[in-house]
């Protein structure tokens, strides 16, 4: 999963980026409304972590013109604590919203709410013959048996569970899988891919010569 970050306190995208990659998402940064809209207009983003006050463009202006194209999820951060602020959000097509100061777990709670309610329309529980993909505890069964899994490993497999029966191209899951920062022709793909049949059985990802990997 590949998320961008939209905050202009260094040190609290910082620690929101830390948090996420630590849970496996591949983040993008932004410090300033005017570029994060630009990326979430051309990059497809899985969800948008974005701040209201802002250089250049706020959260607000942001989030109604990336709404013209868009309908990435998008959380907002917000600093106002007036119900009327948040009530402007959530009118304003915003998924959710998180008051500043906040609790970090609740933070990465409500990011994986807004991208379940948008990629599986609500459903917490993925089944795939004998493989649950339980996307609201981000747990993997197999045979009823939980299997261990990295937490980069865990989102290839969440990702392509939610685009089940669509080839998804090498370029697209690195796009998802590596933030900005990272070397996305390496061969870590395949390496998560072969460690992912090793678990749950070589056929489980399927690969489309030309086209990429799918789950059937």
């Amino acid at each position: 999963m590949k998320v961008l970050v939209v905050e202009d306190e260094r040190q609290l995208s910082e620690n929101i980026c830390l948090l996420l990659r630590g849970e496996g998402y591949a983040v993008d940064t932004a410090a300033d409304g005017q570029d994060g809209l630009s990326k979430a207009e051309h990059c497809n983003y899985d969800a948008v972590i974005l701040d209201v006050m802002l250089p250049t463009l706020d959260g607000w202006k942001v989030l109604d013109r990336l709404r013209e194209t868009k309908l990435t999820p998008v959380l907002m951060l917000t600093g106002l604590r007036e119900i009327s602020d948040r009530a402007r959000g959530l009118d304003g097509d915003a998924d959710d919203y998180v008051v500043k100061p906040f609790n970090f777990e609740e933070l990465s709670a409500r990011l994986r709410a807004v991208i379940r309610r948008q990629a599986t329309k609500g459903r917490n529980v993925i089944e795939i013959g004998d493989v649950l993909v339980d996307t609201g505890m981000r747990v993997i069964s197999k045979g009823g048996e939980a299997i261990q899994f990295t937490p980069r490993e865990y989102k290839l497999v969440e990702y392509l569970a939610m685009h089940r029966g669509t080839a998804v191209s090498r370029t697209k899951l690195c796009e998802h899988l590596s933030d900005e920062n990272e070397n996305t022709a390496s061969n870590v793909l395949d390496v998560h891919v072969s460690n992912i049949r090793k678990k749950l059985g070589r056929n489980f990802i399927m690969t489309r010569r030309g086209h990429g990997y799918c789950i059937e």
